[in-house]
């Protein structure tokens, strides 16, 4: 009797967005390892992880404490109600969680599923607070994308088959002084990363985001920061813009959050403050809705992984382990490594000479030389390998794949 293969099913049912998915097949994954399902001889290929599915599983893979929190929750209840409208307990305290990493004044949280429903709802929030209508991003900066989100998206390959997207949206560029005076009184909000993550790693000069602090305090518009892939540990920090100059120097209005917050649950948050998100209330009545923003097993999961990363100090450990990729990576073919503690940026000549590179290091796993080691390129730098593992990656693994990436590049 024909069998259907779940590699087939795959191709046939499940929406694809590229001509060349992955198609690993996968069985199950643990700390910074996935497994493909095994072959006809029993035999399960190891993938080292160094990319943490994006920016998803900074704590690893299925870890003890998260998949705990998940079970406890389980047998408690899952979706009640629509958001904010009952109490319950696993939203509570990860607001309170997260507002204690946060500096006084970012202390209200309002939860969705992903980072582009975060974005989507910060920037009604922008538009509702200040009463205006433009919104600046960046130039080469990834927000999201649904066609909100996607209108702060500042590669116009992304966006033009979708247009008309929102009015009134500017692009500056990243980093350079001289746009810092296109924010004006008629700037809601800037949309900003305070690592460029897409766009291949950039990290800001020195001065430039307390820059643009005081640009949106003395024009009144609101300075919202995407720490969607630079939050919960990544860069050094619990958030990126702790390390962008003296502490408290640099405080944005909004907060946007999400990917590496999960532990593996799909979740996101933007964070305010009171005053700002009190809009919300009236003008009209529940002016933002989600039904299933702040889900309880999600935000079990979510408080989980903070402790873990707060507790384990994983922030404190990832410069130091992204300096050892950096002192590991020497190879002619590599022209540069930029980055910010674990979100790093190896970049080659061209796409063609980094995909095969990506494609050799990954089918490593199949020889007896170890496993296999996934990376990835950036939507805006594809000549650029991504290299951001799970927190928990020990000084041994980045050894073993360094080795790999190095034998996939000779």
């Amino acid at each position: 009797m024909y069998s259907v293969t779940h590699r087939q099913l795959f191709f046939q049912h499940v929406a694809q967005t590229s001509d060349f998915p992955l198609a690993l097949e996968i069985d199950r994954a643990e700390g910074v390892y996935i497994y493909s399902t095994a072959d006809s001889d029993g035999t399960s290929t190891p993938y080292m992880d160094l990319i943490s599915g994006i920016g998803v599983s900074n704590v690893g893979h299925r870890h003890p404490r998260v998949l705990e929190a998940i079970q406890h929750q389980l047998d408690k209840y899952l979706h009640l109600m629509v958001y904010g409208e009952y109490v319950q307990t696993p939203q509570t305290q990860l607001a309170q969680a997260l507002a204690s990493t946060l500096p006084p004044g970012l202390d209200t949280v309002y939860f969705t599923n992903s980072g582009t429903e975060a974005v989507e709802g910060a920037m009604k929030l922008a538009k509702r607070y200040t009463g205006r209508t433009e919104v600046i991003s960046c130039v080469n900066a990834y927000h999201g994308a649904t066609q909100g989100a996607l209108s702060l998206s500042g590669d116009e390959n992304f966006k033009r088959n979708y247009r008309p997207l929102l009015p009134d949206v500017r692009h500056i560029r990243y980093s350079n002084w001289d746009d810092i005076d296109q924010i004006g009184p008629r700037t809601a909000a800037v949309v900003m990363e305070v690592v460029g993550a897409e766009a291949g790693v950039r990290v800001p000069d020195a001065g430039y985001l307390q820059a643009v602090r005081q640009r949106c305090t003395d024009v009144g518009a609101l300075l919202i920061f995407d720490e969607i892939q630079t939050g919960f540990g990544r860069t050094g920090t619990f958030w990126a813009f702790e390390g962008a100059g003296p502490a408290g120097a640099v405080v944005p209005d909004i907060v946007l959050c999400a990917k590496g917050m999960g532990g593996g649950m799909p979740i996101g948050a933007f964070i305010s403050s009171a005053q700002i998100m009190h809009v919300f209330r009236n003008n009209p009545v529940l002016g933002h809705i989600t039904t299933f923003g702040g889900h309880p097993v999600s935000c079990a999961a979510s408080l989980a992984t903070l402790q873990v990363i707060r507790d384990e100090k994983l922030y404190e450990q990832a410069e130091a382990k992204g300096q050892l990729f950096r002192q590991l990576l020497k190879h002619p073919a590599i022209r540069d490594i930029r980055g910010k503690g674990l979100l790093l940026a190896v970049e080659f000549d061209s796409f063609d000479v980094l995909k095969p590179i990506i494609d050799r290091a990954i089918a490593g796993g199949a020889s007896d030389a170890g496993p296999g080691v996934i990376t990835d390129w950036f939507l805006f730098c594809n000549n650029s390998m991504r290299i951001a593992p799970p927190l928990i990656i020990t000084d041994e693994q980045i050894r073993e794949a360094c080795a790999i990436i190095l034998k996939a590049i000779g």
